[in-house]
């Protein structure tokens, strides 16, 4: 099961990857449009952020069943296989599954009224619909918690199998 979560991240990984080859391209067009025309253009500008907001926020998950996420290596790095299997396991029980929950959880409502109102820029001449951008915050959470489950299982399996 773990690892039909995984290749599934895996997929969705490889695919949003390629937001990064739009967001150079944007960045070179604004800089381009800003320092050589001297005129940028504040939609650039927005659509910058949003993509790197949704390469970032689904990178998440891609970074956590890949094993690439920040760690603090000073102590866990010294210690056992089954003590850092241990340590993962509670971790994620005590500490991050219930963090995805909060933010996933009020991020609904965030995202709901952002739908309702059909929410765009303040700047006249920003993006549009906002509400999509928002929306990345409950689907890359989502994403996240699978990537959570699956590792939480493979540390159980391998837990008790004693690897």
């Amino acid at each position: 099961m773990a690892d039909c979560i995984d290749a599934f991240i895996r997929k969705i990984g490889h695919l949003i990857a390629w937001v990064y080859v739009a967001l150079i391209l944007v960045i070179i067009t604004q800089v381009f449009l800003r320092k050589g025309l001297s005129s940028g253009l504040i939609i650039l500008e927005e659509l910058q952020w949003h993509l790197y907001a949704v390469g970032v926020m689904f990178g998440m998950s891609y970074a956590q069943i890949n094993n690439a996420h920040v760690r603090v290596d000073l102590i866990y790095g010294g210690l056992r296989i089954r003590t850092k299997r241990i340590i993962d396991v509670l971790g994620i029980l005590i500490l991050v599954l219930p963090f995805i929950a909060v933010i996933f959880i009020h991020s609904l409502d965030f995202v709901a009224d952002s739908w309702r109102i059909n929410e765009s820029s303040d700047s006249p001449s920003g993006l549009p619909w906002r509400w999509a951008i928002k929306s990345v915050i409950p689907l890359s959470f989502g994403m996240l918690a699978l990537a959570v489950i699956s590792r939480l299982i493979r540390d159980v399996v391998l837990l008790f199998r004693g690897e």
